[in-house]
């Protein structure tokens, strides 16, 4: 039985992964500090399963690491710390702090006995210097020259944690892979999102009425979780994934915010509609990775549609969430 190990591994995407390994067969460790992943029945199902154990433990302390396993054929590391709120009231904590995650992660990995691959999450927020100063093709392929943006201003700290961390992961001497995430949504991922928190306010607005979105006009492109997970396993178990960095999301269709907000409330179905406000700051007007690399790499598309998963993605939080106050992330 192949043994994985997911820094991290109580988050959004954490969990994801990790409930599909699981059901592949592996034996799945969950490493999380619960600074921001939160214990809520999906989790405590999961770590239910014979083949699934939670560590709680805090990798920036580098004593946690001689207790570490040292059989572990796959590491997936997501651990960081993200969020906007963060970045821009923290962002001397976000470098230093997920520069110290990683180097602990990596140094992990060296012990191993028979690392095959350690996976990376690094964001899209690496083109957004590039964008900046220079303007990015669109859809953007992973060879778009990284720039970085004003050192000296806070938002630049989680992007420029990113960056390094995949210069750490490609010069580690490690079998690695570096992913991309673009607009991933889905169960579980708290309501500091687009798509959860119009469904939250479509959910407790009245019937009929008028509900504030932002930045109607700017664009990207989403994709359902568990196309997600589909394509970063595939490039953690395939050759054509070593030492290589992808984009992962879906390249079609790209829609605009407005009419995402329209999708999102034809299926709470309260007849609310958007009323368009100013255009939030520091926001691309158009986010759309180019999908071709990973593509030819594995050979898999997005399948969720995305009036499907926001459907499910309500499904999920009407039920436990919006219904029972429960809580999804921090």
């Amino acid at each position: 039985m192949k043994k994985v190990l997911i820094t991290g591994g109580a988050g959004f995407i954490g969990y994801h992964l990790g409930r599909f390994l699981a059901e592949q067969g592996r034996e799945v460790h969950l490493l999380d500090s619960f600074y921001r992943g939160v214990r809520d029945p999906d989790l405590q199902e999961l770590i239910s399963r014979p083949n699934v154990r939670l560590i709680e433990a805090n990798l920036e302390n580098k004593d946690f690491l001689a207790q570490c396993a040292r059989d572990y054929d796959q590491i997936y590391h997501l651990a960081a710390l993200i969020g906007v709120s963060k970045v821009l009231s923290e962002p001397y904590n976000v470098l230093t702090r997920n520069f110290t995650l990683l180097e602990n992660t990596l140094e992990l990995a060296r012990l191993q006995k028979n690392l095959s691959r350690f996976v990376f999450f690094s964001t899209s927020e690496v083109y957004a210097g590039t964008l900046a100063s220079f303007g990015i093709p669109l859809p953007t392929p992973e060879s778009t020259p990284l720039t970085s943006m004003d050192v000296t201003g806070a938002r630049s700290s989680y992007m420029l944690s990113k960056i390094y961390g995949e210069g750490m992961c490609a010069h580690s001497g490690l079998p690695h892979t570096v992913v991309r995430p673009h607009n991933f949504y889905g169960p579980r991922m708290g309501l500091s999102h687009v798509i959860p928190e119009l469904l939250q306010k479509a959910y407790n607005a009245e019937r009929g009425a008028t509900i504030d979105v932002f930045s109607v006009n700017h664009s990207r492109t989403f994709c359902y979780i568990s196309d997600a997970v589909n394509m970063i396993t595939a490039l953690a178990d395939l050759s054509a994934g070593l030492n290589g960095t992808f984009n992962i999301g879906n390249e079609a269709p790209e829609v605009k915010i407005g009419e995402l907000a329209d999708t999102v409330f034809s299926v709470v179905g309260k007849g609310n509609k958007g009323k368009a406000m100013p255009d939030t700051a520091g926001s691309p007007a158009r986010r759309c990775p180019s999908m071709k690399k990973t593509r030819e790499a594995v050979g898999i598309d997005g399948k969720v549609g995305l009036k499907e998963g926001i459907s499910l993605t309500f499904d999920w939080y009407r039920k436990n969430v919006f219904e029972s106050h429960g809580v999804s992330a921090k």
